[in-house]
């Protein structure tokens, strides 16, 4: 007999199913719209925190000590806050500048360099230094601000799509929505940038995250009596959403540093790579800047370096790794030593363009590669190289075991003094050409050679600048490691003044910095005032300060005009400042001599020139 089934069954199913996706709904709208949360979380109306607060806690715990900036009104409770608690706030010209200078310090500190700018403009000014950061594998985070929660896509003020800008350029990218997300989402994005391959991280602060609730209560003007069921109901949307944002905000929650994950080689590689560097005749090591990064100390890195005995090239930042004078150090030939050699370690180096894409490797070779990032430890192994061990792992800790584990093993000594003595012969060849007599121009490799013989010991050389830096990194001798800083792969020209603040900022002990509001002092080099090549058209008019340093406040130069005025070369070169000299390469090729400004060292620096004073102007001798 068939099963009959009465149609109140059905209905009753129905209208079951129905409550169901409608009380699912309901759950949804109210978790959507902070009801649930607001149920168990209070919101402190009469509270005058705001959300800076809760950014500036997060930053200290992870030993932040400088926010570089230019000041915006979206931002300024950050910059309020991270100020009461200590943290330095270093305000810049030009948002580039702030994020170039968070650039240095996160390279040189081992730490998270912060940028905070504020919103449209302010954040669009600082994609270049992002993506350069991005590159060269910096762990930044870039704060910024932003239109109110309910105001964005409607027309405010400064208000465009900043995370879609941004995503493409960062690790991670979060927008604010309540405050009580702040202190997590901070946290998250320190972890992120310092995690795997460096790199920045982006946070958005909606301008309504960051004030406090009388304020922004104001400004949603929730106060008002509604009028028709419609001003009802937009009345109950503003105050729930107000309510929404500061529920829970001021509740006590963990500040501290997550782990960071950083990639190892396991046990196996390593083992494999020590059976492969004790059988090899002929091993090179190419350090790049990568090998500099934490955990491991620079100093362990060195230490390993001169224990395995290995001829070195250094790029990037890991140059001044082994000193001014090692006898693994190998800076010229380095074509024909990847031709003759049997093993070739690319520790953090990457087979792009600074390597021909990897045709300069000899095919014969055995190749260890290892690199935190893995597309960049592959780049072009379909094409032109192959690596024999690939190893997507930190490089430092890598050549740290590797020494350990080849303790007693050297490299033959024959081999890395070949290798030397055809560096001292480029090196010899260098100098002769240093010692040309020019008809025009001043000698360019001369005046880096007079740079390199007086610097101190404890200078760090700031390169930026085209073919000049090409030629200061084959005759430049950083003094130790750190010590060296150059914008990296995306070759960015104008990172000079930011990288010299930040540098010094991270040597606090020194006497050397970029500016005067910030009781800084820094010797800099200057590009030539002129329009070099197709630009020189365009004449501008001779300024009565060669240098541009006699137009800033505290500022003095020398502006050496003929070849044969060696005196003035020197005289300016002997007025280095005590502890740190920082070295902003910035002098162009091929300038006409009366443009060229060789040096400026300044107590301080103020961007905006102003009109010299007849006193100031006499006061340089080498002033027309």
């Amino acid at each position: 007999m068939e099963p009959v089934f009465g149609g109140s069954s059905v209905l009753g199913c129905a209208a079951g199913v129905a409550a169901g996706v409608a009380a699912g709904g309901l759950l949804l709208a109210a978790y959507k719209l902070g009801l649930l949360y607001q149920l168990f979380h209070k919101t402190e109306t009469q509270s005058p925190r705001h959300g800076g607060e809760s950014v500036a806690e997060v930053l200290r715990a992870h030993g932040i000590k400088y926010v570089f900036t230019l000041v915006g009104g979206h931002i300024s409770p950050i910059l309020v806050a991270c100020e009461k608690v200590g943290i330095r706030i270093v305000d810049t010209r030009h948002e580039a500048t702030a994020v170039f200078a968070a650039d240095a310090v996160a390279r040189l500190s081992g730490t998270v360099g912060v940028a905070a700018v504020t919103a449209g403009p302010g954040l669009t000014n600082t994609v270049t230094a992002v993506k350069n950061a991005q590159m060269a594998e910096s762990p930044l985070l870039l704060i910024g601000g932003a239109a109110g929660t309910l105001l964005q896509g409607r027309g405010a003020l400064q208000d465009i799509d900043q995370m879609s800008l941004f995503k493409p350029l960062c690790k991670f990218c979060a927008s604010i929505r309540t405050i009580r997300e702040i202190v997590p989402t901070v946290r998250k994005a320190l972890a992120v940038a310092q995690s795997g391959t460096p790199g920045p991280v982006f946070i958005e602060f909606p301008i309504d995250t960051l004030y406090p609730y009388h304020l922004v209560s104001k400004e949603f003007g929730v106060k008002n009596p509604p009028k028709g069921l419609m001003g009802k109901i937009v009345s109950w949307y503003l105050g729930n959403h107000l309510m929404n944002l500061f529920a829970g905000a001021w509740e006590t929650r963990d500040v501290s540093p997550l782990p960071v994950d950083i990639p190892q080689a396991t046990d196996d590689q390593v083992q494999r790579c020590i059976e492969l560097v004790s059988r090899a005749k002929k091993p090179v090591i190419l350090l790049g800047s990568q090998a500099t990064l934490p955990p491991t100390p620079v100093d362990d890195i060195r230490k390993a370096l001169e224990d395995l005995g290995i001829p070195c090239f250094l790029g990037g930042m890991s140059r001044g790794m082994l000193g001014k004078n090692s006898p693994i150090h190998i800076r010229q030939n380095r074509r024909d030593a990847l031709k003759e050699a049997d093993l070739v370690l690319l520790a953090g180096t990457v087979c792009d363009f600074r390597l021909s894409y990897g045709r300069v490797l000899n095919r014969r070779s055995k190749i260890i590669a290892v690199n935190r990032d893995k597309t960049q430890l592959l780049k072009n192994s379909d094409m032109f190289w192959k690596p024999t061990i690939a190893i997507q792992g930190d490089a430092g800790s890598l050549l740290v075991r590797l020494s350990k584990g080849l303790k007693g093993h050297r490299c033959p000594a024959e081999w890395p003094q070949g290798l030397k003595a055809g560096d001292d012969t480029k090196e010899n060849k260098n100098r002769s050409k240093a010692d040309e007599k020019t008809d025009h121009h001043l000698n360019p490799l001369k005046v880096l050679h007079c740079v390199d013989e007086l610097m101190a010991e404890d200078s760090i050389i700031v390169a930026d600048g085209g073919d000049f830096v090409g030629s200061a990194a084959y005759i430049m001798r950083p003094r130790g490691p750190m010590r060296w800083l150059d914008p990296g792969a995306f070759g960015t020209l104008g990172v000079g003044g930011g990288f010299a603040l930040g540098a010094k900022l991270c040597r606090p002990d020194s006497e050397v910095s970029d500016v005067i509001r910030h009781y800084l002092k820094v010797l800099k080099r200057v590009r030539g005032e002129g329009l070099p090549g197709r630009a020189r058209g365009r004449g501008q008019a001779e300024r009565r300060h060669p240098t541009g340093s006699e137009g800033m406040r505290g500022g003095h130069g020398d502006a050496p005009q003929r070849p044969d005025r060696e005196d003035q070369l020197q005289r300016g070169l002997h007025l280095r400042l005590e502890l740190l000299l920082l070295f902003s390469l910035f002098l162009q090729l091929r300038l006409p001599p009366q443009r060229v400004s060789l040096l400026g060292f300044m107590k301080g620096f103020e961007p905006a020139l102003f009109n010299p004073s007849p006193d100031q102007t006499s006061a340089n001798p080498l002033c027309p």
